[in-house]
């Protein structure tokens, strides 16, 4: 059974697409029909959830008005009805309408997963640019999980990091393009990968000292700041690119701020403080 998508599930398909699935990560089995508007509420809301959790529960459906033999198998009181199942067993359940509050926290108690778990150490590890240790931790915990994206991202990412720049392109080949955050180690990537041909940034920080109108030698300065991890001094670079000439190769100074946000991720402090910057400079 994929979990990036529900499936239907019967009372012949039980064992193969729930209880066994269930051996490696829990199965939210609803119960539905379209005669019942809340079960279909339910049902819109969990197939969300399900790419919102990126692979960390999987989601199969039973049609009680085309077949009623596996909610009877069940005991399913009425509709909607939702049996979680997990290691062959039924660890959660919830009868009757439920929103969207109700189905997350249900979901949280079952989907804790080694993310979570590792994510300290990890922090710990990165914050000393311990890589080796943080792609070690992160190549243990998909074994554990396969299907959580969420890794997949960081391992990539910290491989990127790390310099392992195939491996990277290997593990970001096995995510899917509409996965959550993608975008970060894909960047980061990208901006290794045209460094790769660009001075070194002793050099070009010089170059731009002696020469500060040439946008095209900021702009491969912005690239080697992104590389060392000089985040802010990027987006500084970008900006000053954006307010010398937004026609500069199509506008590369904000382009070049937008890439950086996608390098730092989503809610991170200092990309929210230069998007401030930026809007305020063209508006």
């Amino acid at each position: 059974m994929q979990n990036s998508a529900p499936i239907d599930v019967s009372v012949e398909t039980f064992q193969s697409e729930v209880v066994d699935r269930s051996q490696s990560l829990p199965v939210v089995v609803l119960f539905w029909a379209e005669q019942v508007p809340p079960s279909v509420q339910v049902k819109s809301q969990l197939e969300v959830m399900l790419g919102q959790y990126q692979g960390k529960f999987a989601l199969a459906l039973s049609d009680v008005a085309l077949d009623q033999n596996l909610a009877q198998r069940l005991q399913v009181p009425g509709l909607p009805c939702i049996r979680v199942i997990y290691k062959g067993q039924i660890v959660d359940q919830l009868d009757g309408p439920a929103d969207e509050d109700q189905l997350r926290t249900m979901l949280d108690q079952h989907t804790q997963s080694l993310d979570d778990a590792i994510a300290g150490d990890l922090q710990q590890a990165l914050e000393q640019k311990d890589f080796a240790t943080a792609v070690t931790m992160l190549q243990a915990a998909i074994e554990e999980e396969p299907n959580n994206q969420a890794l997949r991202v960081d391992l990539a990412d910290v491989l990127v990091r790390k310099g392992d720049l195939q491996d990277a392109r290997t593990v970001l080949a096995s995510i899917k393009e509409d996965v959550a955050d993608r975008s970060r180690p894909q960047t980061r990537l990208e901006f290794m990968e045209e460094a790769a041909a660009m001075p070194e940034l002793e050099e070009l920080a010089a170059a731009v000292e002696a020469n500060s109108a040439d946008l095209e030698l900021k702009y491969q300065l912005a690239v080697r700041h992104v590389v060392a991890e000089r985040y802010e001094e990027s987006l500084l670079v970008g900006l000053e690119i954006l307010q010398a000439d937004r026609t500069f190769r199509d506008d590369l100074g904000r382009l070049t701020m937008i890439r950086v946000f996608d390098v730092l991720g989503k809610g991170n402090e200092l990309a929210g403080q230069y998007r401030r910057k930026m809007f305020n400079l063209m508006h």
